[in-house]
């Protein structure tokens, strides 16, 4: 990993894609890892009802306590900070340093964009930022890992980020999900957050023995050039495996293809980070 850079304003990432199974929620979690690891304040927030993140991380998605349900269902979202704090559970793992902390998801999500479309429009999709915004003196990186779907959880991730980050596996049908994508990120910088980017598309499920998966790069870097992070995920069981055990892959087998890959990927979101730092709006 470079040497660590703290930026003086934490920065908020959304990790979105409406499908599922692209590797999202691994990418999300393994980047907080590495990043927490290397001296990075991490706050890691499960915005999906399957609390795939949460489990990941070795916490009970049935457990009691308060979630992110919590958060944005909180008293007209005027206390959506307060609600965090209480919320949020510390990754007390020696490899993170205390750096790494979690907003968890629970299957009471699933509620909460219904709850949600009751609200008035043009407050209800910004609970997540009303939230996030004050934790930025805290940490240096905030991962919000979203659902397969471009419902209000998404517009509410997408309205907070300073940025988005793309997974996206090497298939076929993957660039035709990525314009739909982009089209809503359009307009949500026309609506809702005019400040928001792409920090870069992660291209994950990576099979270098098959023409299809280099083919599919090409393809996607000759529509997006600039946002293609140069780190190819690939496809591994060792990465599979780890969220069984609640596990991260740096914990799991740091000397795998998939551990490798990961940490070169943190590497490159710090150095985008850093360019990107200078021009968000304070």
């Amino acid at each position: 990993m470079e040497a660590s850079i703290s930026p003086s304003r934490g920065l908020i990432y959304c990790f979105a894609n409406q499908k599922g199974g692209v590797g999202k929620t691994t990418t999300t979690v393994n980047l907080a890892a590495y990043l927490a690891a290397s001296g990075r304040r991490v706050l890691l927030v499960d915005a999906d009802s399957q609390a795939n993140a949460t489990s990941s991380l070795g916490i009970d998605k049935q457990r009691e306590e308060p979630s992110l349900y919590d958060v944005l269902l909180s008293e007209t979202g005027a206390d959506a900070d307060v609600a965090a704090r209480d919320a949020i559970v510390k990754i007390d793992r020696p490899i993170f340093g205390g750096n790494l902390d979690l907003l968890p998801s629970s299957v009471e999500l699933a509620g909460a964009e219904v709850e949600l479309a009751a609200e008035a429009q043009g407050s209800r999709e910004y609970r997540l930022k009303a939230a996030l915004t004050p934790f930025r003196e805290k940490y240096d990186y905030i991962l919000v890992d979203c659902p397969p779907s471009l419902g209000l959880l998404t517009l509410n991730a997408l309205s907070a980020a300073d940025a988005v980050i793309i997974p996206l596996q090497c298939e076929y049908l993957a660039l035709e999900g990525l314009m739909q994508l982009t089209n809503t990120i359009s307009l949500v910088l026309k609506g809702l957050n005019r400040s928001l980017r792409i920090l870069g598309i992660a291209m994950t499920m990576y099979d270098s023995r098959t023409n299809l998966s280099a083919q599919v790069v090409q393809e996607v870097k000759g529509h997006f050039p600039r946002e293609v992070f140069n780190t190819l995920v690939p496809r591994s069981v060792r990465l599979s495996e780890a969220p069984s055990y609640g596990l991260t892959i740096l914990e799991y087998d740091p000397n795998s293809r998939g551990a490798a890959a990961y940490a070169a990927l943190a590497d490159e979101v710090v150095a985008r980070s850093a360019r990107l730092q200078g021009s968000v709006v304070q």
